[in-house]
């Protein structure tokens, strides 16, 4: 089986990224135009998944048809199950089947990890897959957090098998050779945190899970030094992860908008709103808003699956889709599978 995790044998052909063009704030538009972008500008095969008379101009991109769209607020497990003709469940069939070499979405996030499951299934062995997301850091690598999401509960045991997933994303992602591991909690010191950090902690600090899978465990970082650059890959429990991400999307919201209030209030400065604005705006995206440095990686899954924000830009989608097809060429579902102690499929 290849690493796309259907039956066609792997580097036969350079298979596309099925793109759920119905999802996201602003899809089809904006998401038909980023996957053109991707296509023209990287030379990245693109398979859009959608209706095809709300499409509109898709630049000679191929269309898989699906003439349902699971909405943003609709539960994820149950319009995945009732909507079968929708575009996520349809983009997860043609990974599983071999058609394309990934999946991406800006859509539903709950509905592509549906879909991601319950078409393309589990890697053998990983208990829950997580939700990886790369945070930017300033000068250096990105730092990637994992779960954001996807478990509100976990066990102990998971938050290990999250760093051997995060070490072989971040490995791949980010060409970095022994990836250093770090767990989010409230404290420096050890023993801090609650009884699930306490008890991964200990597991955490048994050198065996590292030497298997080539990481390197640094100990306990705090919230604020999350974007320090103090560690590769960050591991926490859904909940915690989840709540860390949105908490700095809206700080940096906040950030934004109140900077640029504070220019139009001062009669001197007024006049340079519009120029700094122009200038703001790229910094924040690019650099301090984390749901904007890339998508989202479900890992764990027998297909690679990106997840983008809901208001991704047609660049941001674009260059998602370059992620997503990188990740697969690279073969990141082979390492998860070495990482967990898989076997091969």
């Amino acid at each position: 089986m290849s690493d796309n995790g259907s039956d066609r044998p792997a580097g036969d052909d350079h298979l596309p990224v099925a793109v759920d063009a119905m999802g996201g704030d602003e899809a089809p538009e904006i998401v038909v135009r980023g996957a053109i972008e991707a296509a023209e500008s990287h030379g990245t095969p693109v398979l859009l998944v959608g209706d095809p008379d709300r499409l509109g101009d898709t630049g000679g991109l191929p269309i898989e048809p699906a003439t349902e769209v699971v909405e943003m607020g609709a539960d994820p497990a149950k319009a995945v199950r009732r909507l079968k003709d929708s575009s996520i469940v349809r983009a997860a069939e043609a990974v599983r089947d071999g058609r394309a070499s990934a999946l991406l979405s800006a859509g539903n996030t709950g509905a592509a990890m549906a879909a991601s499951l319950l078409r393309m299934g589990r890697i053998k062995g990983v208990a829950r897959p997580a939700i990886a997301v790369p945070f930017p850091v300033l000068g250096s690598t990105p730092t990637t957090l994992l779960d954001c999401g996807a478990n509100a509960d976990c066990q102990p045991e998971w938050l290990v098998q999250f760093a051997r997933l995060g070490t072989a994303y971040a490995r791949h992602r980010f060409d970095l050779e022994r990836p250093r591991v770090a767990i989010l909690t409230i404290g420096e010191e050890a023993g801090k945190g609650n009884s699930l950090v306490k008890e991964a902690c200990e597991l955490l600090e048994e050198p065996e899970w590292a030497e298997a899978c080539g990481a390197s465990y640094v100990g306990n970082i705090e919230g604020g030094d999350l974007m320090a650059g103090l560690a590769d890959v960050v591991v926490c429990d859904g909940f915690t992860g989840n709540v860390t991400l949105k908490s700095l999307e809206g700080g940096f919201d906040i950030f934004k908008a109140s900077t640029r209030r504070a220019l139009a209030d001062r009669a001197e400065l007024a006049g340079l709103d519009g120029v700094i604005g122009e200038a703001l705006d790229p910094l924040y995206d690019g650099v301090f808003n984390a749901s904007r440095t890339g998508a989202a990686m479900l890992l764990g899954t027998r297909g690679v699956t990106l997840i983008a924000h809901g208001s991704s830009s047609q660049s941001t989608i674009a260059n998602a889709i370059q992620t997503a097809d990188e990740m697969a060429r690279a073969g990141i579902l082979d390492a998860i599978r070495q990482a967990v102690g898989a076997p091969a499929p």
